[in-house]
């Protein structure tokens, strides 16, 4: 058996409403359990998510505070007051900015855009930064992306004579800053239909709502925001994250054409996942590194060598970026291991001075992935006393709620309830470690800290095909909200699996149900091969996709986790190391088998810590090694064999008698009329040569020879053999070497030398509950 690696949570489908639905709307039975699992049911809710239309946007004037920021934005441009534009150092916010700054060009306003510095300021406005403003003349700042939990700094601002106009999209604290006004979705009474908006979205429909039209022309911008932003692709964002797709994938902005060179996408059809790990990655390295700057300039760039410029220099950055990140991690993993073990902590705190501030939000997401808990990673500065975090969450803990519930020693704090970034003093870290531990404690379960993979619905191998396989395109663009489809299979055996990749690291599998056959691949899964056996009955979750390959395609499954439901048989016949073999796998797991007294000796002597010969039911790993003197005699094992998830076969047999030829009664006749015939035969003299001439092996006629010894027919001394005159008539069986020998030979052919699936079928029946046995100890105890 082999156990999955994480909770396998299956929606639950409601059959008549998608048999209604793929019948009304003419889909596939996955495109129709599809929809039901992700919560739409109705036909109308399901023709709107599937078409997807821009057209459907909801109108920018229902956000409360977009009447007044268009009429005071206008009054800026039409008096010419100078507006700061006041961004964000991450993709979202980059991105933001963006957008602001080709509206504003748009309208042909006076304007800069500053975005601080992640090192130097911190996040979200500072007070520094609009005195600065003011000096410089401005007399409106529009916030994007941030600005929400900005009370001082906004203060300052109206005490300095300039008008704030906040947009955002982050959680809004009990405390609204006195801005001129606040266009966040989330904000309290905000009367808009959708709330999930990233802060690239806000500014869009601020655009949509001062240009009068819907900006088209810079949705492809509005799409990075939104993917790498990771907020929900449902409802108007998928909807424009469609469209915006398809821009990017035609955008002429030397921008955005320098950024897919880098990422080697150019040319490409532009999908989420180069959104999320390549694009939004690079322009989160500039402000993660050093400062945002460069990765506005490059999606503002009017020309290709500056764009192509602008592009090297992000694309070095998020490659110093990826090597910072990896060397954090491994200190980080070392100082949770070593201090604060996940067993006994089920939240995680850790911080250390010099920790990149930039990264450790990576780092955090790194040990998320590792350790399945809630994470804060602090980067400390001990001469200022302060510390800056970023927190990862894991699902049923609302990671923004609960860091509420500690203000007091949070000065500064924003985010979701699955992630968050605080500054805060370094003397209250080990308080914020304790609350936040006995938190978690008090909301997560022991089941919580076990990863959940969501699965939305289980299928058979009979339902898929090219077709439907297809057809879920429909339901893209894949994201937070609107994850990937990913499938339970069930009842499906293993047909054939290997390694495969230049290190051997991943999984190429071959399921088979009822003569229907899928090919499956699980990256960076290479290491499950060594459990896995060919016809066990399987479980899989994983990602459908179309497999194309020569002009050939078909459905595959890209696997994420397998379950072997059965015990495995894993056949170690042919391995001649046995004692090597065996330890490989893990003695305090399994017990060892051994039928030949000597062979028990030998493996006690070389291997110490294994178990031999136990009754031991709690273990779960079984290991033959050695060759019954019969099929009874292992069938004997059988209550030792139940209960066991896999069974390790060996039969090691040094002297194996399968091959040999089995004297049938013609030969016998033959050797016993000659024995007669000559009287006396010296065996070791002459026994060789008989053999040869009758094109026997000497071992078959000293095996002859035993068995007419056992039967009285007759005697031997020194080397010579008498015939006994008048000897009692017997049978063949009535010799125990020659009965021995059949059953040898018998139980090599069923043993040692059948098949794979024969020895399984075999193997079979001595591991059902109710199998009829004999106590082992008491039948071969002192046989092994």
């Amino acid at each position: 058996m082999l156990k999955p690696k994480t909770r396998w949570n299956v929606a639950h489908v409601d059959e008549t409403a998608s048999s209604h639905m793929q019948q009304e709307l003419k889909i596939s039975t996955l495109t129709a359990k599809m929809l039901c699992s992700r919560g739409i049911t109705s036909i109308e809710a399901a023709k709107d998510f599937l078409s997807a239309d821009t057209a459907n946007a909801h109108d920018p004037f229902l956000m409360d505070g977009m009447s007044e920021a268009v009429d005071r934005i206008r009054r800026a441009i039409d008096r010419n007051e100078k507006i700061l534009i006041f961004g964000d150092y991450d993709a979202d916010g980059v991105s933001s900015t963006t957008i602001m700054i080709m509206l504003l060009q748009e309208l042909k306003a006076d304007f800069g855009w500053y975005i601080p510095n992640r090192f130097t300021e911190g996040y979200g406005p500072n007070i520094p930064a609009f005195r600065k403003a003011k000096e410089e003349g401005a007399g409106l700042i529009i916030t994007v992306d941030t600005g929400i939990a900005a009370v001082e700094p906004i203060n300052t601002a109206k005490e300095l004579g300039m008008d704030v106009i906040v947009t955002d999209h982050h959680e809004p604290p009990p405390q609204l800053p006195d801005a001129y006004c606040i266009i966040n979705p989330k904000k309290p009474g905000c009367m808009y239909p959708f709330k999930e908006l990233a802060g690239a979205g806000v500014a869009f429909k601020l655009a949509q709502a001062l240009l009068g039209s819907f900006p088209e022309h810079i949705l492809d911008i509005f799409t990075i925001g939104t993917i790498s932003d990771l907020v929900p692709l449902l409802d108007e964002n998928r909807a424009l994250v469609k469209e915006g797709l398809k821009k990017l994938s035609s955008s002429d902005k030397p921008g955005i054409k320098a950024l897919k060179k880098i990422c080697s996408i150019d040319g490409e059809t532009i999908e989420e996942e180069h959104v999320g790990f390549a694009m939004g990655p690079r322009i989160n390295a500039a402000g993660r590194m050093e400062a945002a700057d460069p990765a506005v300039h490059l999606l503002n760039s009017t020309s290709m060598d500056e764009a192509d410029e602008w592009a090297d220099m992000i694309n070095n950055l998020n490659k110093e970026r990826q090597k910072v990140v990896n060397e954090m991690t491994k200190e980080a993993v070392e100082v949770v291991e070593t201090h604060y073990p996940p067993e006994s902590n089920n939240f995680l705190i850790i911080g250390k001075e010099g920790w990149n501030p930039g990264v450790i939000g990576i780092v955090a997401s790194r040990l998320v992935e590792r350790f399945y808990r809630p994470v804060i990673v602090l980067s400390i500065d001990e001469d200022a006393g302060t510390a800056k975090g970023s927190a990862r969450s894991i699902e049923g803990f609302d990671m923004f709620q609960e860091l509420s519930k500690n203000r007091e020693l949070l000065p500064h704090f924003g985010g979701h309830p699955m992630a968050a970034g605080l500054t805060m003093s370094t003397e209250h870290v080990d308080e914020l470690r304790k609350k936040m531990s006995d938190q978690a404690g008090a909301v997560l379960s022991a089941d919580d800290f076990i990863p959940s993979t969501k699965i939305d619905f289980a299928v058979t191998l009979q339902e898929i095909n090219l077709q439907s396989v297809e057809e879920l395109n429909k339901l893209a663009p894949y994201g937070i909200g609107n994850p990937k489809p990913a499938f339970a299979i069930k009842g499906i055996n293993i047909a054939s699996f290997k390694k495969i990749g230049s290190e051997k690291n991943h999984l190429k599998l071959g399921f088979e149900s009822e003569g229907k056959n899928l090919d499956c691949v699980g990256f960076h899964l290479g290491h499950l091969a060594d459990q896995l056996t060919e016809k066990s009955t399987a479980e899989a979750v994983g990602e459908l996709s179309i497999n194309e390959w020569n002009g050939f395609r078909k459905p595959q499954l890209f696997l994420k986790d397998i379950a072997i439901v059965d015990w495995q048989l894993f056949d170690k016949r042919k391995d001649k190391d046995v004692i090597s073999a065996i330890k490989e796998i893990p003695a305090e797991t399994a017990i060892i088998l051994a039928f030949k007294e000597k062979t028990a000796r030998v493996l006690a002597d070389k291997l110490p810590d294994y178990e031999i010969n136990s009754s031991e039911s709690a273990k779960k790993n079984i290991i033959i090694a050695d060759m019954p003197a019969s099929l009874e005699e292992f069938e004997n094992t059988a209550g030792m064999l139940q209960g066991a998830e896999k069974i390790f076969i060996f039969f090691h047999e040094k002297e194996d008698v399968y091959f040999q030829m089995s004297p049938g009664r013609e030969h016998f006749k033959w050797y016993y009329a000659f024995l007669k015939k000559r009287g006396t035969f010296e065996l070791e003299k002459y026994g060789k040569e008989l053999a040869k001439r009758k094109g026997w092996l000497p071992e078959t006629v000293k095996f002859m020879t035993k068995v007419f010894f056992e039967l009285g027919f007759v005697k031997i001394d020194n080397g010579v053999l008498t015939v006994v005159e008048q000897a009692e008539r017997k049978d063949l069986s009535e010799s125990a070497s020659y009965v021995r020998f059949l059953k040898k030979r018998e139980a090599e052919k069923e043993l040692l030398y059948s098949s794979y699936s024969q020895l399984k079928s075999r193997l079979h029946p001595l591991l059902e509950p109710d199998h009829e046995h004999s106590d082992i100890k008491e039948k071969v105890g002192n046989g092994f």
